[in-house]
């Protein structure tokens, strides 16, 4: 044998060694599968009430009647039309209930709320009256952290429990070291539940209480989580927080942090509540990569359909037609709508 071959056989190996350790250690980009189908619900704010409201928890339950009878519709035939496959889950994005910290002649509302908030959407789709597992998250009306309340009843003590128990059930697979904020798959797009807003703490200037609207290291989850969860993969990935880039509970800079920790992934969506309706694009100043937004409403009104396959996205909003809500001046509600349904807020694209 030349002197030269086992040189040459020595580094032959010591290549296919080193190419195996980099391929463990960085894996290469997935392509998307031809698989990937994946329908959900979005919607935010249902705001249940105590009992002197119940008319406001009878709208509540009327939507969710709605979801639950989502496939047996249509697609809008400005989307494509096709019909809608069984959702995957609903995400409720904050305001789950409409008084989280208020004792009131020894009654816990906040605890009555949670209560008629519970039997309406359960957990697993199983335990409530939404046919469909549930994806919560908090916003500035579900109370302040644990500990902090003037009651013993406490929503995000109640979260923490919750998540705990769809990470046993498998319906979602990284929680936060405070048990607060999580994510998930469907098929290979990535969910991430960021609460209130994503960043570790109330940045100082912003006129709210830092007690109640402190969003416990949300934004360290997220760095941790798409690191840890979809690394160099190039995967699809959904966002989602109770409050969006047009509200000043989350200020521009704020905004920007968060931009620029998830700018290197694939963010195809990002769902929040608090404001309104509606659709928009939106990057900080001076990025040219802009996020797609979809901005939820609240269930009483309605609720977006969402599909990710392939490529595509499609998206339309479900809302009761003419509708209106008057508050009265004793505290009760009144609505104007005539029964029907209808389509709006259409959104399509490629990513």
């Amino acid at each position: 044998m030349s002197p030269k071959k086992p040189l040459l056989v020595a580094l032959l190996m010591l290549s296919a060694l080193a190419a195996r350790a980099w391929s463990a250690e960085t894996p290469a980009p997935a392509a998307p599968p031809a698989a990937r189908n994946v329908t959900f619900i979005s919607t935010s704010d249902s705001h249940y009430k105590a009992a002197e409201a119940k008319p406001w928890n009878e709208w509540d339950h009327e939507t969710i009647l709605q979801i639950n009878a989502v496939t047996d519709l249509a697609w809008p035939e400005k989307l494509g039309g096709g019909p809608i496959a069984r959702p995957r889950g609903v995400l409720l994005l904050g305001d789950c209930i409409d008084d989280g910290d208020r004792v009131q002649d020894g009654r816990n509302i906040s605890e009555e709320q949670y209560k008629a908030f519970v039997a309406d959407v359960g957990l697993d789709g199983t335990d409530g009256a939404l046919k469909f597992p549930v994806f919560e998250g908090w916003g500035n009306h579900d109370g302040p952290p644990e500990g902090k309340t003037k009651g013993t009843f406490s929503f995000q003590a109640e979260l923490k429990r919750r998540n705990q128990v769809r990470l046993a059930k498998g319906l979602i697979s990284n929680v936060s070291a405070n048990g607060l904020h999580y994510s998930w798959d469907w098929d290979d797009v990535h969910f991430v539940q960021l609460n209130f807003y994503p960043a570790d703490k109330q940045r100082e200037g912003v006129r709210y209480s830092p007690v109640w609207h402190d969003p416990q290291g949300s934004l360290a989850f997220l760095k941790e989580d798409l690191a840890k969860k979809v690394g160099t993969s190039g995967r699809p990935v959904v966002l989602m927080s109770h409050a969006g880039f047009d509200t000043d509970w989350w200020v521009a800079d704020d905004w920007k942090d968060a931009y620029d920790v998830a700018k290197d992934y694939n963010v195809i969506l990002y769902l929040y509540g608090h404001t309104g309706t509606g659709t928009r694009e939106w990057a900080p100043e001076g990025e040219t990569k802009k996020w797609t937004c979809i901005n939820d409403g609240n269930l009483t009104a309605g609720f977006f359909v969402i599909q990710i396959t392939g490529d595509r996205l499609r998206a339309a909003y479900r809302t009761r037609a003419n509708f209106k809500i008057t508050r009265n001046p004793d505290g009760t509600y009144t609505r104007e709508w005539k029964g029907e349904w209808e389509w709006q807020w259409f959104l399509e694209k490629k990513f």
